[in-house]
């Protein structure tokens, strides 16, 4: 759902003979809805429009109107200002700011090869966003899934996998690695004197590579799936 319209999904506003009653105090039906304008252009460009871009919007002959209706905001308590900043406006609503999670923008890679960083430019395809307090750390991508393989640990054909870049693993974890220059998702053992990569699927055997010939990209440590 558009971060925009789940917002707009769980605020209330009253409006009565032309006034808007909210927690902080009355407001006229044009402030609310500069008020609206600026919240959905945050949520939808991650910052707050221009003087003009609030006058075009909201059908406004003058930005000296914008102010002023800007003014009436910030004494009721709806926004902060920083004079010094053309854009700066602070929007005081804990249901709105609790919306507006702060997201990281994951990189969804194509194509993982042997001496290439995973990261490459050439390789990432799209981005994915997900809120901040989901990420352990910054060094994480996603893969798509191809295959059945992992279907006993909730793993499908079309699932998008968030994978921890490290090239380290302790036994029992679902790990991303290089083999002879194609990736496999699998259970990663170490076995004495070779690896064992794991499917979770009863109809698939393991893979035995020898001890030099396995290189780690990352942990799985999540699942993204599309009901459609």
């Amino acid at each position: 759902m558009h971060f925009a319209q789940k917002y707009d999904s769980i605020r209330k506003i009253d409006v009565l003979g032309g006034m808007c009653n909210m927690a902080y105090g009355k407001i006229s039906k044009k402030q609310a809805e500069i008020l609206e304008y600026i919240k959905n252009e945050i949520l939808n460009r991650g910052f707050p429009p221009a003087v003009r871009e609030i006058c075009e919007a909201v059908h406004l002959k003058s930005t000296s109107s914008v102010h002023s209706h800007l003014e009436t905001l910030e004494k009721n308590g709806y926004i902060r200002r920083d004079p010094t900043k053309p854009r700066a406006i602070e929007i005081l609503d804990d249901n709105f700011n609790m919306v507006r999670r702060e997201v990281v923008n994951v990189p969804i890679v194509g194509r993982i090869a042997a001496g290439q960083p995973i990261l490459a430019v050439e390789n990432v395809e799209s981005y994915f966003p997900i809120p901040s307090e989901f990420m352990p750390n910054a060094q994480t991508f996603m893969l798509t899934v191809k295959g059945e393989s992992m279907i006993n640990a909730g793993i499908f054909d079309g699932d998008q996998i968030l994978v921890q870049k490290q090239n380290t693993a302790q036994n029992g974890d679902i790990v991303v690695a290089l083999i002879d220059d194609s990736a496999t998702v699998k259970t990663y053992y170490k076995e004495d004197g070779y690896y064992r990569l794991q499917p979770e699927n009863d109809t698939m055997e393991p893979i035995i590579v020898e001890n030099d010939g396995l290189c780690i990209q990352g942990k799985v440590i999540g699942v993204f799936r599309f009901i459609h």
